[in-house]
């Protein structure tokens, strides 16, 4: 029997990078092979081929009817992104079968994705699932499958203006107790931008005012929604991606982050654009009140997949769609300042890995030009350089020369 003869049936596929993990973009053609082996000759059919890609949700609600009476509602719903078929080995025309012999025998095949796919994932409710399964058929045998699944990861640039502008907001709470007014707790909070990659840090720069009687703790955290949507109902899953803790505040005190980091963990980017799955961020700064509930500030955040380029190579035409604001030149000192002692800006190794880089808020339009840099360069004055040669050396004093030489 064929059973007996196949030592193996594979599917083996060839990513754009080899030396990396095994994942594709929206477009990119994708290379492979089936792998046959027989330990002898056999008798085959066909070998077909098939890919495909789908999103899928699906979800349960029980719901009361009555006192007495309860049922279960089901959710659920899909959409394709992908499907492709071929065959790599055909029956002949006479109707006869194909035999093979003894060996390793190899089916390539090639395949193009499509331009809009929806990033992999796998959620509680549904996931985005991509792969590729190869059927032999035998004669007078069962068909034998095999399947292989890869990754698809639609790119998101980060070095657009809309993931490029800061975010910034502010909210305050009053905080009660038994219908009895404690005081008001405020937060302000800012970051340079929207978009982030995966391994950056987020500089958090937040302004914490308890004019309460009580101490309060502020809080940082990277959040986590994911949406799954059928037949117009949404279900929703939140969770903690990460998150730090700040000192606490006593009453009537006021805390100040300057550019307190916030480390982004490896996790998935975002996906915006699939009509049932949605996976965003956003970054929750709160403050934890007792005897009475969080205030909390939520600031939208997008993960994406290309990372924020180098200083002064992103082309001028990211920085054009903004106006050009000056406003912040008023602010340069006519004559250039000392620099400030290294004890003012590292104080403990615990200070030095929380430096982050200056807030752009203000300067997004203007970071491409010479301009920005020339600025830069005389903010400080410069220490003086060190040489063996005296710049300045004293004038010998010149001797009258003598007419008759």
């Amino acid at each position: 029997m064929l059973f007996d003869r196949l030592k193996r049936f594979t599917v083996v596929l060839e990513g754009p990078d080899r030396a990396g993990p095994l994942a594709f973009s929206p477009g990119q053609a994708v290379c492979g092979r089936v792998v046959l082996e027989l330990s002898a000759a056999a008798r085959l059919g066909a070998l077909r081929l098939r890919a495909g890609g789908s999103a899928r949700v699906h979800w349960s609600e029980s719901r009361s009817a009555g006192a007495s009476t309860a049922y279960t509602q089901s959710y659920s719903d899909r959409v394709e992104y992908l499907s492709h078929r071929e065959t790599l080995l055909a029956p002949p025309d006479n109707g006869e079968v194909t035999v093979l012999q003894a060996g390793r025998h190899e089916f390539p095949f090639t395949f193009q994705l499509p331009e809009s796919l929806a990033t992999s994932f796998e959620g509680k409710h549904g996931s985005v699932r991509y792969w590729v399964k190869a059927k032999l058929h035998r004669p007078w045998a069962p068909v034998k499958k095999v399947k292989k699944e890869f990754t698809v990861i639609e790119p998101i640039d980060i070095n657009t203006p809309a993931l490029l502008a800061p975010q910034a907001g502010a909210k305050e709470k009053l905080a009660r107790a038994w219908y009895c007014n404690r005081g008001q707790v405020s937060v302000t909070a800012k970051i340079d931008r929207k978009g982030y990659t995966p391994g950056e840090v987020i500089p958090i720069f937040a302004e914490i005012d308890n004019c309460t009687s009580r101490a309060v703790v502020p809080k940082a955290a990277i959040v986590q929604t994911q949406t799954f949507i059928a037949r117009g109902t949404k279900k929703q899953k939140k969770s903690v991606v990460t998150s730090i803790v700040g000192d606490s505040i006593a009453a009537g005190k006021r805390e100040v982050w300057h550019g307190r980091a916030l480390k982004i963990p490896p996790v998935g980017p975002s996906i915006l654009q699939c009509r049932i799955i949605q996976v965003e961020y956003s970054l929750k700064v709160c403050v934890d009140i007792p005897g009475t509930s969080k205030l909390l500030l939520e600031l939208p955040l997008v993960i994406g997949t290309i990372p924020l380029h180098p200083f002064g190579s992103r082309t001028s035409s990211v920085s054009s769609q903004y106006s050009v604001n000056l406003d912040w030149l008023s602010t340069i000192p006519e004559q250039p300042e000392a620099p400030p002692e290294y004890s003012a800006v590292v104080s403990s190794p615990e200070a030095e890995q929380s430096l982050a880089p200056p807030c752009r808020s203000e300067l997004i339009g203007i970071l491409e030009g010479p301009f920005f840099a020339y600025i830069q360069e005389f903010r400080f004055r410069p220490p003086p350089l060190y040489s063996e040669i005296d710049p300045n050396p004293p004038s010998e004093p010149i001797r009258p020369r003598c007419m008759t030489c």
